[in-house]
């Protein structure tokens, strides 16, 4: 099935283990489009109000919060993320490199 590559994308997300958190180059690289990062943020800011699509588990490679803007609230990706325990302080995750699920190795590669 060929599926158009924001919803890869979000079948890669919604893969993401609560408490856990990822980035937009490491979606892009289990999708073989290393480059694509950006795309991934967009995809992402597409995600709207889909509840299935835990789009606030996905930050840039610092663990910063550059999405947050999309959530409506400012606040709202930060609330998220501390629902679960993670600690966030001045837009950036803390203890960022022990929270990193990576789909390159989490996941058993099935190609797209």
């Amino acid at each position: 099935m060929n599926q158009n590559f924001f919803e890869r994308v979000y079948d890669v997300a919604r893969q993401i283990p609560q408490g856990r958190v990822t980035t937009y180059g490491m979606i892009a690289h289990y999708l073989g489009t290393k480059g694509s990062a950006r795309m991934v943020g967009w995809a992402m800011n597409a995600s709207g109000k889909d509840e299935s699509i835990p789009a606030h588990r996905v930050v840039n490679r610092n663990g910063l919060l550059t999405g947050k803007a999309h959530f409506g609230d400012i606040y709202q990706m930060e609330q998220l993320l501390f629902e679960e325990g993670i600690q966030v302080k001045d837009n950036q995750i803390q203890n960022f490199k022990n929270l990193i699920w990576d789909p390159s190795i989490e996941l058993i590669s099935t190609k797209f």
